[in-house]
């Protein structure tokens, strides 16, 4: 085995101290980091837990004077294992890839950090361990400020019939005067979608007739388009686009999915609108939920002037 096969092999320690510069660098690891999560972009790695290693040295800046056996001048170790939480819990992920890269950007927002090593393992897809490695360095900005107030959505939606209104139109013209970022959601559509005798099955059905609704809805005003991604969203609300949501992929996706089933439609979109910190939720034609933690509003699919 040459010598650069078995460094590609090894521990990211020795990774990094085979990297290393003309000057010494401290460097804090985090070996065998064993957690159990749903990953993966294979149908049968949904639904099920799959343990994951994680392996992370991360270079840190010399301290200026003396450490004082203080904690808080240090990078703690709890850092990088919150890294791997938080980015775990922040939303269902496919990749490998992808988590490793959030893990290492979010590791180097520490003000210490310089440097980061990052390999993550699937242990239970094989015979061996299928993973990723990756080395990033420079000091990044955190991907999760809080959002601006400027940034934060009202969430509308449209009962099957309000879709349908003659309203819709004038509607859309005075809910464009809120100055706030404007995601309409709707609910299955008229007609019972296949029905499937597996309920993971039933539920992806059921999610798809939804985002066929929104491309009805979308298709009633050329100011609408359709979205699914939290990217999307996100460029959309910076932008002040009006957008439809499409529910597939961030209800697959989230790690504490809703607890309602798509066919009550208002209640997915109160946990929408709670994940999105949404200024509030207007349900048109449809009975609104109770929800504690935004205003809601519930406007009968006759009215021609929204309350505000």
């Amino acid at each position: 085995m040459s010598e650069e096969t078995r460094r590609a092999f090894a521990h990211p320690l020795e990774r990094a101290e085979a990297l290393a510069g003309p000057e010494p660098r401290d460097r804090i690891s985090l070996r065998d980091h064993i957690v159990e999560v749903e990953i993966g972009a294979f149908q049968a790695e949904r639904g099920v837990t799959q343990r994951l290693s994680f392996n992370v040295v991360v270079e840190v800046a010399p301290l200026e004077g003396q450490v004082d056996d203080d904690v808080d001048r240090i990078l703690s170790y709890d850092r990088v294992t919150e890294a791997i939480a938080a980015e775990l819990a922040a939303e269902r992920l496919n990749l490998l890839e992808t988590l490793a890269e959030r893990v290492a950007e979010r590791i180097l927002t520490e003000p210490q950090a310089t440097k980061v090593f990052v390999r993550i393992e699937k242990l239970d897809r094989g015979p061996g361990a299928l993973g990723v490695e990756i080395v990033r360095s420079g000091v990044k900005q955190p991907r999760d400020l809080p959002q601006t107030a400027e940034a934060r959505p009202w969430i509308i939606h449209l009962s099957n019939t309000a879709i349908g209104s003659p309203h819709l139109s004038g509607w859309l013209d005075q809910l464009e005067t809120w100055d706030a970022p404007l995601v309409f959601s709707v609910g299955l559509p008229e007609g019972q979608p296949p029905q499937a005798n597996h309920p993971q099955a039933q539920r992806r059905i059921d999610l798809l007739a939804i985002e066929q609704n929104a491309w009805l809805l979308a298709a009633r005003d050329p100011r609408l388009e359709v979205v699914s991604s939290r990217t999307e969203l996100d460029w959309a609300m910076k932008n002040r686009q009006s957008v439809v949501w499409a529910p597939s992929r961030i209800v697959t996706d989230a790690v504490d999915g809703p607890a309602v089933a798509p066919g009550h439609e208002p209640a997915l979109a109160a946990w929408f609108a709670q994940n999105f910190e949404a200024l509030g939720l207007m349900v048109i034609g449809a009975e609104a939920p109770e929800v504690e933690t935004l205003p809601v509003t519930s406007v009968p699919v006759e009215t021609k002037t929204l309350p505000r």
